[in-house]
């Protein structure tokens, strides 16, 4: 299957190798191999145990992941431009943080 043939679009926001709006192809709802997930998955185990191993993708035929078209490249932010890191604080403690204790 190609980009050609009638793709289901969708607008999604990447971020490698820049960030930017895409439109990028959906697995067909109906179709009977995968019901519209997009593909199969495997469980497989050890051979030697039996035991749970991992899991395999495969993906399926009704669909092309990577098939997509960039609509609109996106500014990155600059260094400088302020950021949050951490833990939001409580606003409605006083300092904004509590030292009560939770009962």
């Amino acid at each position: 299957m190609n980009c050609r043939t009638l793709p289901r679009l969708r607008i999604q926001r990447a971020t490698l190798p820049r960030p930017a709006l895409i439109l990028t192809d959906t697995p067909r709802p109906d179709c009977p191999n995968c019901d519209g997930v997009g593909g199969i998955e495997h469980d497989y185990g050890d051979y030697d145990t039996g035991e749970y191993a991992g899991t395999d993708w495969e993906p399926c035929e009704c669909w092309n992941e990577h098939c997509r078209w960039v609509l609109l490249p996106l500014p990155s932010l600059p260094r400088w431009f302020p950021r949050r890191r951490g833990t939001i604080p409580d606003p409605w403690a006083a300092n904004g943080y509590s030292d009560e204790p939770p009962f």
